[in-house]
């Protein structure tokens, strides 16, 4: 992707955001543009206006933490789009291939052994793993049965964002389906930023920005957003209505992947529907990850 265009199109979609209000100036009059003027956010950043448009233009190659940090202040950026900042600064560096962690290629999707063995060890809650892209790279059995209708679907290829914009199905299984919409754009615009230079985040964006309008929409928009903790709603054509807390781990040994668990409120219906899915799981067929071996996970 190009870095310099992604950063020009990210500083100015959030100054589009920040009303002269928010940011403690007078509202005034004859106001040509959304938001802030440029002169207004290198007042507020303590630099010149041809400084801060230069770095408005795309050109942070040699911008300073402590300038980077001034801009984010300015534009009151959150931690993750201050992250994305930061991320399209190392690019525009050409550090962030010397400095960011080795990936696992796009065909080794398989876990190794231990890792399998972690997640099946986890009985009351779906646990997956993925990458940034929102690929489902292992499960365990719950999650397996959690994701049925994504993986009934082959064409979805185990990819959450392909679900979610080109499978009808996710629309019964979100209730929240606009939230899931958003969120999914903003955490591939995360990860665009962390590896410009990802070919399969290329492709994924590429397609889904041919074949839905709704995620051109949103990735125009250039929000960001780290995929965490909190609760979610979900409508299971096995067992209902759904409401699951989650909590998000970088997996240290993997770089790139994370292991998402989601849980039920004790005592709550949602803790008795994991359980029938469960019970289900255990008497039917799981569904199998694409590429995943028939018998025991390989090193």
């Amino acid at each position: 992707m190009d870095t310099s265009e992604e950063a020009r199109e990210f500083l100015t979609s959030r100054r589009a955001k920040i009303s002269p209000e928010q940011a403690g100036l007078p509202a005034g009059s004859r106001r040509r543009v959304p938001g802030l003027r440029r002169s207004e956010v290198a007042a507020l950043a303590d630099m010149s206006v041809e400084y801060y448009a230069k770095l408005e233009r795309g050109s942070l190659a040699g911008a300073s933490p402590a300038v980077l940090e001034a801009v984010a202040r300015a534009l009151q950026l959150d931690d993750a789009e201050r992250a994305h900042l930061l991320h399209l600064a190392r690019a525009a560096d050409g550090s962030d291939a010397l400095t960011r962690p080795r990936r696992r290629s796009a065909r080794q999707s398989a876990p190794h052994r231990s890792l399998q063995w972690t997640l099946d060890a986890i009985t009351a809650g779906p646990a997956v793993v993925g990458n940034g892209r929102m690929d489902i790279l292992a499960a365990n059995p719950l999650g397996r049965a959690f994701y049925a209708d994504l993986l009934a679907c082959g064409e979805n290829k185990a990819n959450l964002a392909r679900f979610n914009f080109l499978d009808p199905a996710a629309r019964r299984f979100y209730p929240d389906w606009e939230r899931f919409a958003d969120m999914a754009v903003a955490m591939l615009r995360r990860e665009a930023g962390r590896d410009p230079h990802d070919k399969d985040l290329h492709d994924l964006v590429g397609e889904l920005s041919t074949r839905s309008a709704e995620f051109r929409t949103r990735w125009g928009a250039h929000n960001v957003r780290r995929h965490g903790t909190g609760t979610k709603r979900f409508h299971h054509g096995a067992v209902g209505d759904l409401t699951l807390a989650y909590e998000t781990l970088d997996l240290a040994a993997e770089p790139g992947l994370t292991m998402t668990i989601y849980t039920a409120e004790p005592g709550s219906p949602s803790e008795e529907g994991l359980r029938l899915l469960a019970s289900l799981a255990a008497t039917e067929e799981p569904a199998r990850l694409p590429g995943a071996p028939s018998a025991e996970p390989v090193e």
